[in-house]
């Protein structure tokens, strides 16, 4: 009797020992603004031209046709973590100049992911080789169907994980009109006055912090719909009480990634009048309306580096290539691939590459769907989205807004093994961005990024 009792003891223990209770992070930065830019797609498009542009991020193995294998093949990778093959990407931003009606690419300030390991009751488990995900919708031109705040629980209403943050100097008047219902304009977020959704109609202007895309991928990974099937494979894990959140029975939790995209706007700020209701910027898909936002990562990482950062790094803003014992060690080195698909990306262009009309807004609604592949599916449910705080431990979460149709599979039904995930967390969020005049946005350094202006995030929770 007294073995078992001591059996059933150690068994408690190992248990509490599993769960996670508080989140832990690190930035994984890039040593150049992109691997490289191109109408390449092989997730969504594998082994043609994508319809539209992207900036891709990661691995030097990058191409039409990537897969996990392929990826392991890289022979540089811009992330500064030896060991991460993977690719980021997402599409390319444009200035149609009000005057002569061209094309003019936006440069990508920079661009850095976030990788949350959030407190929860499950292992968390490094992403599978050639693991694919994707979250927006490439063809949507309206606004989220809950509106511009951000709603992480999704028994409250739809899942919006896509944003965009306009820091400046003054909010009088406001970077979205107050009351706005996003058809003819973006919406702001009633909670933030520098978030919304939709593009922003005013010049972001904050220190060292331009027009910003925010963009939080799920993390319960489901086994059974495959590497693959990006409309299917992936969920956001519920709430499972005690401020943890864990992923259906039979998913595999993996980290939550936060892509942090920062345009350098400020240098056409001379070349158009805000606050008219003329916008000039422009997905490389042709949306005028920004609610289109999406982004695709595929996995390269090196497992068992991964699984080691999961378990043992917590570096916060310092960034993911300051963690204890990496195998590889980092790199400072870049890493740059010639555009996949050769065709003038850059320069003043009569049209977009891909040629792709511009819709939304005033240019009338999208003519036809760009590719039937990529409108996403709706995912069931949602972890709570997390924003991140410069050089802090613990940084504080936002939720995001998304178009309609995010990528990511239905959970199974609610049945006795997971009638306990009941998401029950409101989280509301309010932003004070502080400021200082920057003539012109100028690229910060890897290690000090996001440190040229004071921004701060605050949180409340409500069960």
């Amino acid at each position: 009797m007294k073995s078992a009792a001591v059996t059933a003891l150690a068994a408690l223990g190992s248990v509490a020992v599993a769960a996670k209770d508080g989140r832990t992070f690190g930035v994984l930065h890039f040593n150049n603004k992109q691997l490289t830019i191109g109408r390449a797609d092989p997730i969504v498009n594998p082994g043609v031209p994508s319809p539209h542009l992207h900036h891709i991020l990661g691995g030097s193995a990058f191409s039409l046709n990537s897969t996990g294998k392929t990826l392991q093949n890289s022979q540089c990778t811009s992330a500064q973590v030896v060991g991460d093959n993977s690719n980021y990407w997402f599409p390319s931003l444009y200035f149609r100049d009000p005057k002569t009606k061209k094309f003019e690419p936006v440069e990508l300030f920079y661009a850095q992911v976030y990788y949350f390991f959030e407190p929860t009751n499950d292992d968390i488990k490094p992403f599978p080789l050639g693991l694919q995900m994707v979250i927006g919708d490439v063809n949507t031109r309206s606004p989220p169907a809950g509106g511009a705040s951000g709603n992480t629980d999704p028994s409250k209403g739809p899942l919006n994980p896509i944003k965009w943050t306009c820091p400046r100097k003054s909010y009088d008047p406001p970077s979205w009109k107050a009351d706005s219902d996003g058809s003819m304009g973006g919406m702001p977020d009633k909670n933030n006055k520098g978030e919304g959704v939709g593009f922003p109609d005013a010049n972001c202007d904050g220190y060292a912090s331009p027009l910003r895309a925010d963009l939080h991928f799920p993390s319960c990974y489901n086994p059974k719909a495959g590497l693959t099937d990006y409309k299917n494979n992936m969920a956001y894990p519920t709430n499972a009480g005690h401020g943890r959140r864990d992923c259906p029975s039979g998913w595999i939790h993996v980290p939550h990634i936060f892509f942090e995209v920062y345009w350098n706007t400020p240098k056409f700020k001379d070349r158009w009048t805000p606050f008219q209701g003329k916008q000039p910027f422009v997905l490389s898909n042709g949306d005028a309306t920004g609610y289109s936002l999406h982004a695709d990562f595929m996995s390269g990482w090196d497992e068992k580096l991964l699984q080691h950062i999961i378990d043992t790094c917590n570096t916060g803003g310092k960034g993911l290539e300051q963690c204890p014992g990496l195998t590889y060690g980092s790199t400072k080195k870049e890493c740059k691939i010639d555009n996949p698909v050769p065709e003038t990306t850059s320069g003043v262009l009569d049209a977009l590459p891909g040629n792709n009309p511009i819709s939304g807004w005033a240019y009338g609604p999208k003519p036809n769907s760009e590719h039937s592949s990529e409108a996403a599916a709706k995912p069931d449910a949602t972890s709570e989205p997390s924003v991140q705080k410069k050089d802090s431990t613990t940084p504080a979460s936002a939720p995001t807004t998304s178009i309609p149709g995010v990528v990511g599979s239905p959970l199974p039904s609610k049945g006795a093994e997971d009638a306990q995930c009941t998401p029950k967390i409101v989280t509301v969020w309010e932003t004070v961005t502080v400021t200082a005049e920057a003539p012109a946005a100028k690229t910060p350094s890897s290690n000090n990024r996001r440190r040229g202006y004071d921004h701060v995030r605050r949180q409340r929770k409500q069960e």
